[in-house]
């Protein structure tokens, strides 16, 4: 590993190092690992666009050998694609049954549609002896 790439992994060696160097000096030394900077990310760019433009190139001489146009291919139907691995339930609105059943205790009101497990106040009710046509509530 060089003596620079030392540098550049260990914050406390560079500043030791630059502790070393008068201002000027390392004034210099920025000036030229700025522009060692640019000139390295100018050639990573020129490398990726070389790269795209092969891309390009080779998926052009597909379509000619296959005898597509881009054309062709912008009006084909949509694959299928990865199935979704889990799907939404539609929920669906129930409506509100009315109560079928009323009981009042201790001056409350009790409300039942009849359907379900019965609510432990009617449960109560009716196990002591009582029936369900003495809580129906009357048809108008």
């Amino acid at each position: 590993m060089s003596a620079l790439q030392e540098l550049a992994r260990s914050r406390t060696k560079a500043k030791a190092a630059a502790k070393k160097l008068d201002v000027a000096a390392l004034k210099k030394l920025i000036e030229s690992l700025t522009i060692a900077l640019q000139a390295e990310e100018k050639r990573l760019k020129d490398k990726a666009e070389r790269e795209k433009q092969n891309k390009i190139k080779k998926i052009n001489q597909l379509l000619a050998e296959s005898g597509l146009s881009v054309a062709d291919l912008q009006k084909a139907p949509a694959g299928r694609g990865r199935r979704k691995t889990r799907t939404r339930r539609r929920v669906t609105k129930r409506r509100k049954v009315p109560p079928k059943y009323r009981l009042v205790v201790a001056g409350v009101e009790h409300l039942w549609s009849g359907r379900g497990r019965a609510p432990r106040v009617f449960a109560d009710h009716f196990a002591a002896g009582n029936s369900r046509e003495s809580v129906e509530i009357p048809k108008d």
